[in-house]
């Protein structure tokens, strides 16, 4: 038996998210066909420490020059997708919650992400925190 998707879909990490991040390693493209998709990889990228697909799938106008390494004893615990808006063919929202642990402590991330299609490829532009 296959690992989840930690993105939250019922699919085995390997068909899911673990195959955009595999295209990522085999290719150094990024095949996400719609923001709702690359926002799941993105979440699944936190998940599983993937530095290297969160910073190539950040648009390079507000990408951060590092990304630091999680804290120690993070745990990445669910991500619900509230709403996925098209906005025009290269742009759209999504709006997620996604929770974690630290310290035992619960914490909750409510986000609006907006994304631009560049190149035919899908990127992480920036987000409002709620």
């Amino acid at each position: 038996m296959s690992d989840p998707c930690p993105c939250g879909r019922p699919l085995p990490y390997a068909q899911c998210c673990g195959a955009l991040h595999d295209e990522y390693d085999r290719s150094g493209h990024l095949t996400a066909p719609d923001a709702e998709a690359l926002m799941r990889s993105r979440y699944s990228a936190f998940v599983k420490d993937r530095r290297d697909y969160l910073m190539a799938t950040w648009h390079p106008r507000t990408r951060p020059r590092q990304l630091e390494a999680p804290e120690p004893g993070l745990r990445w615990l669910g991500l619900d997708v509230l709403s996925h808006r098209v906005l025009d063919e290269d742009h759209a929202e999504v709006r997620f919650v996604a929770r974690s642990k630290l310290g035992g402590r619960a914490h909750r991330l409510m986000e609006t992400s907006r994304f631009e299609r560049v190149n035919d490829e899908w990127l992480y532009v920036d987000g409002d925190i709620a």
